[in-house]
């Protein structure tokens, strides 16, 4: 029986306001509310809404058969508990259901994992502690920031704990190989890779209202019967689609709700079922190791790292950003430390692209700036306000010795802390357990010497009455001898 796994990313940055070069030093707010507000309420009405309603539809009429799983950053999910908290709601009766797999992922869907792998660490930890807080369970799938990745990611996605990661399946790294299998890292043979098949997933977001299309229109029993007809080896179909492409880019009246719904019935019947990864790679083993020297994503044809870092400006952008990054780690300013979250998101990277449609790029479409160069300029002016922020925090007469010595104190610190709270803690349990055992011996002995005082009280009282009565004898004694 084939699975097919789908993936449904929801990702929002937190959108910056025109910001001119004399806002610096001068306004420290950056961002643009009222963009924020109407773009997340409109897709969560139009298409978040309806395709958690279309899924908890589902997994009800299939009787739990139906399953998937939701990558969702940090910065969206706090931005629709702000606009619309009946979507986070949605969310916790999808997990409850018990049917949808959370993923890992950066909190702020950011480039740290290319940019400083500390930092990388860290976002993680931040999302997945949130999405444990709100869902009561935590994430054992990772999915990076477009699903970026290579060898030397594969190690620190590995060393945080995780069995399994998703990522494109790239023609260029594949070669000959199909996409369709479950494969291991070359440099961590015990993390399993899922990979993208992208064409199927195209087919959906790309194709499925283009009527200029060879095989237009799009039916469930049509996708279902390609699905079946693979290869019988081919046994794990990975499909990675953003949610806005139900209800936004593809509206309600193009029917996609329908063919979703549709799908689990002809699935039934073709011998084709929806799974989670986690109920994938716990069942199937890996084919053989998969080496990606070089990093890749699921952005434009390339399938590289190129829409972020592929001119100068964005990679000024990256290295003024991450030239702070053990500063803000050390500082403690809240607000500091919440636009630092925010200012990574590549999105704003994106927006800087000078990439054409004849890279098989859209990147003007999605960006709310007239230009790369004006992204650049406004983005640049509020990361030298931000700059000069971290600067009255930690100068820059600290020379990068000084820094690095600093950070060296404040970690081995926060060790010898953490192996002080922990003898601590021994001696206060060994104290217990000692007190408990003085209170059994006190109480023994308690229970031991009862009986006897009780014992000797009753001769005393007894011998107190006995001198009473011989009392007037004595008296009657005395009074005889006077008389004598």
């Amino acid at each position: 029986m084939k699975s097919v796994c789908f993936y449904f990313t929801i990702h929002q940055p937190y959108r910056l306001k025109r910001y001119r070069f004399f806002d610096i030093g001068n306004d420290h707010y950056y961002y643009d509310d009222f963009a924020d507000d109407e773009i997340i309420t409109r897709l969560a009405n139009n298409s978040y809404m309806p395709m958690a309603d279309t899924l908890l539809d589902i997994i009800k009429k299939t009787n739990g058969a139906f399953k998937c799983s939701i990558c969702i950053s940090g910065t969206a999910i706090e931005q629709l508990q702000m606009y619309v908290p009946e979507f986070i709601d949605k969310l916790r009766q999808l997990a409850d259901t018990g049917c949808v797999e959370f993923l890992s992922g950066t909190y702020a869907h950011s480039l740290a994992s290319l940019e400083d792998p500390e930092e990388f660490l860290r976002e993680v930890k931040m999302h997945d502690d949130l999405i444990h807080t709100l869902f009561g369970k935590r994430p054992t799938v990772f999915a990076n920031t477009e699903l970026i990745y290579d060898d030397d990611i594969a190690l620190l996605i590995k060393s945080m704990g995780f069995h399994t990661a998703v990522t494109d399946g790239a023609k260029h790294i594949l070669g000959w190989k199909s996409p369709n299998y479950v494969y291991s890292a070359a440099t961590a043979p015990d993390l399993k890779l899922l990979l993208t098949n992208d064409k199927l997933a195209e087919d959906i977001s790309r194709n499925f209202n283009n009527p200029e299309w060879d095989e237009y229109p799009l039916t469930a029993d049509k996708y279902i019967h390609w699905i079946a007809s693979l290869p019988e080896e081919e046994q794990v179909i990975n499909l990675y689609l953003s949610m806005d492409t139900f209800g936004s880019f593809l509206p309600a009246y193009t029917g996609i709700f329908e063919f979703m719904k549709a799908l689990p019935d002809f699935g039934k019947e073709s011998g084709v079922e929806f799974t989670t990864p986690s109920d994938v790679v716990a069942k199937l083993k890996p084919v053989g190791e998969l080496s990606v020297p070089y990093p890749i994503s699921d952005i434009d044809e390339a399938r590289d790292v190129s829409a972020w870092k592929g001119n100068e400006l964005q990679r000024e952008a990256l290295n003024k950003l991450y030239g702070v990054a053990e500063r803000v780690s050390m500082c403690t300013d809240r607000r500091l430390k919440q636009d630092w979250e925010y200012l990574q998101s590549s999105d704003h990277f994106y927006y800087m692209s000078t990439k054409n449609m004849a890279d098989g790029a859209d990147h003007a479409a999605f960006s709310p700036y007239e230009s790369p160069f004006a992204a650049f300029t406004n983005y640049m002016n509020v990361l030298a306000d931000f700059l000069v922020r971290v600067q009255e925090q930690f100068p820059e007469n600290i020379d990068n010795e000084e820094l690095n010595s600093l950070l060296l104190t404040i970690r081995n610190q926060a060790s010898e802390i953490e192996s002080l709270k922990k003898e601590i803690k021994s001696v206060r349990t060994n104290i217990e357990n000692s007190d408990e055992k003085e209170l059994v011996i006190v109480k023994k002995e308690v229970v031991e010497d009862a009986p006897k005082k009780k014992t000797t009280r009753k001769p005393a009282a007894k011998k107190t009455v006995d001198k009473k009565e011989e009392a007037p004898k004595k008296r009657a004694t005395r009074k005889t001898s006077k008389k004598d």
